[in-house]
């Protein structure tokens, strides 16, 4: 999905584009930090 946002944003120049692209990004950016977190509290608890 982000690399079709982009690809939009960088032929039309729309800062809305961008703007969705960046929301895009940091959600998926804190959906990575919420399985690693997760991660981590399992490898914890088997110790």
């Amino acid at each position: 999905m982000l690399d079709i946002t982009w690809k939009v944003f960088s032929q039309t120049g729309n800062i809305e584009t961008y703007l969705l692209y960046k929301e895009l990004e940091n959600v998926d950016n804190e959906e990575n930090d919420a399985d690693e977190d997760e991660s981590n509290e399992i490898e914890t608890t088997k110790m």
